[in-house]
């Protein structure tokens, strides 16, 4: 789910744990967003691709990031966007990739 805030996107998650719930988890930090949006400039893309890491990282997947103070499971997965560590790719002869 996203939200357009001050003509900024911010995503949160529905389905956040209570022990990771933090006063500030359900908004993203505006920097970590813009540097992602750098290496993945495509809108529908990057919600994709931060909607389905924050589940993973909800159901117990370590996070490929230093994790500092407050950070939501979205910036996390922003984090790693922006970083690197999580790239969109396409499966070899046109096949959907495994889940």
């Amino acid at each position: 789910m996203y939200f357009l805030v001050d003509n900024q996107t911010f995503i949160t998650s529905c389905h956040r744990s209570p022990a990771i719930q933090s006063p500030d988890a359900g908004v993203m930090n505006s920097q970590l967003l813009d540097e992602a949006t750098k290496v993945i400039p495509e809108p529908q893309i990057l919600i994709n691709m931060v909607s389905k890491r924050v589940r993973q990282l909800s159901a117990g997947s370590r996070a490929m990031v230093p994790v500092e103070g407050r950070m939501g499971l979205a910036d996390i997965a922003l984090a790693e966007i922006a970083q690197g560590k999580l790239t969109l790719g396409q499966a070899e002869n046109g096949e959907k990739p495994e889940e």
